[in-house]
């Protein structure tokens, strides 16, 4: 028995004396119902919500077999002992008065901290046994709550409305009426895409659109986010034409409240472009730089034997001199060559750099004025200052159309050494392209790393947001919690310890492992053979014999089925709307169908041609209000 039983399931002497003058064959049922009463606040309607050690320490308790009732709720035996227990526990019925104080209390206090509608059942029934009142049924209260939340959210949203301009009121209604126009409602709920130059261009003019709109993302601050995501939620599964119907402070204050959420997403997608626009260049130009080098080696006649016999005459002869040992073998004239043909292609760094460049110039630069225009970087780093910089500078430069501008103009440490050669030429100018490319791999790192950040974004957030709000002053019991210390040189050490641990087993044992191969050529250097399958456990067989013997032709639909009426999980999906006007069989039926659909990705559309009486937009519609 745990202590958690026995305080929520223990009997008093008064309430065994009270059980002792009851029937015995109803004793248990009442002391079951009142130990419920006075944990939940309101009597059991399911005797299966009640667990078996609950039943068993209750039972215990009055000396009774611990056999679960069986007696059916509504009929009148069970209503003469409720109302035994309502005088035993000396409750009374609930004034108009005292519902009044309900709705406030749910109104100012339960719906600006967020939870759902059942949530909120359950804590107006803890305040009527709080108070000493009769539990109203279930159906009773949850009209009540719904009613309630039903205020808070169009109070929230006139107030929503109230902080719009007159503009913004005109485009949004431009939007709803033209819904597949570049600005329109459906285009606005799209996704980013793919990374393309066409993708990203499109989803920086949406977002820019968003900005344009000038809407009170301060209020967003006012309201809890589980309210955010509902809302968000019923309005990504209506069409324009719903929308429209709804009144003007609802249909305008949904849409305002969906276009600040999605912004977040928006950034986020639209910084997921840009670095793996930046990563493709990259990666591009390096596969095509190396391939050009391996067709140079075959091309070049006796370049590589050449290599192989300076190699062997200087291992022949190590204290020789390089006239008496190496040109005999390659003539000064030979070797000057190759040194000229080297310095005239580059280094590898540079020459990835310039076809980043060309393909940079011709097709992605475009891309970039858009980009600046609508995300905002930040850092909490001075470190990274000079790229925040550049990027000012770069803005600049684009708007007064310079390509070469003096070295002097770009920031302190905005230009790494390996990127000099390409951004500087030998005149000391620095070539704004190729200044752009430079910094745009430096941005694309130090956001992955979250050193730079996108005012706005939700993922690409300012880090510090990521910590408790109460960090700074119990940064000593967050530190003692995760066991860590605030000496930066000791938790450094300690990681570089660990890592130097693991690289000199890993080292040790490499070369005796059958299991990892090491190549001297090609791109993947290490090879590691797949693990074994994992044996399959010895009553598996066993069980899946016995469960074909039982339900031969059972097939998956029809187990989840099963398995929704034994553990009652279709009760956790809770609707994004305000209520359901659907019978609870049809809900759960489509539900079923919604979860199978998605579950075995044989997609809605297939699904629904299968049932007859269940169409393609009624699978849609519950898939977006409950999934």
């Amino acid at each position: 028995m745990t202590p958690d039983i026995a305080r929520d399931w223990g009997l008093s002497f008064d309430d065994l004396l009270f059980l002792a003058a009851l029937p015995e064959d109803a004793c248990l049922e009442v002391a079951l119902q009142l130990c419920h009463l006075r944990r939940t606040g309101r009597f059991a309607e399911d005797w299966s919500c009640i667990s078996d050690d609950a039943l068993l320490y209750v039972a215990s308790q009055i000396e009774q077999p611990d056999a679960r009732p069986h007696r059916s709720f509504d009929d009148r035996t069970a209503r003469r002992y409720r109302v035994k227990l309502i005088e035993h526990l000396d409750l009374s019925r609930a004034t108009a008065g005292d519902l009044a104080a309900l709705k406030t209390w749910l109104l100012t206090e339960a719906c600006p901290l967020g939870g759902s509608g059942a949530e909120m059942i359950q804590q107006s029934f803890l305040r009527f046994r709080d108070h000493g009142f009769i539990p109203p049924s279930e159906k009773a209260l949850s009209r009540i709550v719904r009613s309630v939340r039903r205020e808070f959210l169009d109070g929230y949203l006139v107030s929503v409305l109230n902080a719009l301009a007159p503009e913004t009121i005109s485009k949004l209604e431009s939007c709803l009426a033209n819904p597949s126009e570049d600005h329109g409602f459906q285009r606005l709920k799209a996704d980013v895409g793919a990374a393309t130059l066409d993708n990203v261009l499109d989803a920086a003019e949406r977002l820019e659109f968003i900005h344009s709109l000038a809407l009170p993302f301060e209020l967003l601050a006012h309201i809890n986010p589980s309210w955010l995501a509902t809302l968000t939620r019923r309005v990504e599964g209506e069409t324009a034409t719903e929308m429209r119907r709804h009144s003007k402070a609802r249909r305008l204050g949904l849409f305002a409240i969906y276009l600040m959420s999605r912004r977040a997403r928006m950034i986020d997608g639209l910084a997921d472009l840009l670095l793996e626009v930046v990563h493709r260049i990259g990666t591009k130009s390096r596969r095509k730089v190396i391939s050009r080098i391996a067709a140079d080696i075959e091309k070049v006649h006796g370049k590589e034997r050449l290599l192989v016999d300076i190699a062997t005459a200087a291992m022949l002869t190590p204290n020789g001199r390089v006239a008496d040992v190496i040109f005999p073998v390659a003539t000064a004239v030979k070797l000057k060559a190759i040194i000229d043909e080297h310095r005239a292609k580059g280094t590898l760094d540079v020459r990835i750099q310039t076809i980043m460049r060309g393909s940079y110039a011709s097709h992605y630069r475009r891309m970039l004025p858009s980009l600046l225009s609508v995300l905002e970087f930040h850092s909490n780093n001075e470190t990274w200052r000079p790229i925040l910089d550049a990027l000012s500078l770069i803005v600049r430069l684009n708007e007064e159309g310079r390509r070469l501008v003096p070295e002097s103009l770009a920031p302190e440490g905005s230009i790494p050494r390996k990127w000099r050669d390409t951004v500087v030429d030998q005149r000391g100018r620095l070539n704004v392209i190729s200044f752009e490319l430079c910094v745009l791999t430096q941005l694309r790192e130090r956001i992955r790393a979250k050193e730079i950040w996108i005012a706005g974004a939700d993922r690409y957030r300012n880090p510090d947001d990521d910590l408790p709000k109460d960090f700074p002053q119990k940064r000593e019991v967050y530190y003692t919690r995760l066991n860590l210390t605030r000496d930066a040189k000791a938790f450094s050490g300690s990681v570089r310890e660990q890592l130097e641990q693991e690289l000199l087993q890993l080292n040790a044992t490499m070369l005796s492992n059958e299991k990892v191969r090491i190549r001297w050529s090609g791109e993947n250097r290490i090879g590691i053979t797949p693990f074994d399958p994992v044996p399959e456990p010895k009553r598996l067989m066993t069980l899946k014999s016995e469960i074909g013997r039982r339900w031969p032709m059972t097939g998956l639909l029809d187990t989840l089925k099963e398995t929704a009426l034994e553990t009652g999980f279709l009760d956790a999906f809770e609707t994004s709307a305000t209520r359901e006007t659907l019978p609870r069989d049809v809900r759960d039926q489509r539900l079923l169908l919604c979860l199978y659909g998605l579950g075995t990705n044989a997609g809605l559309k297939r699904v629904a041609a299968g049932v007859p009486d269940v169409s393609y937009d009624e699978l849609k519609c519950k898939t977006s209000d409950l999934i």
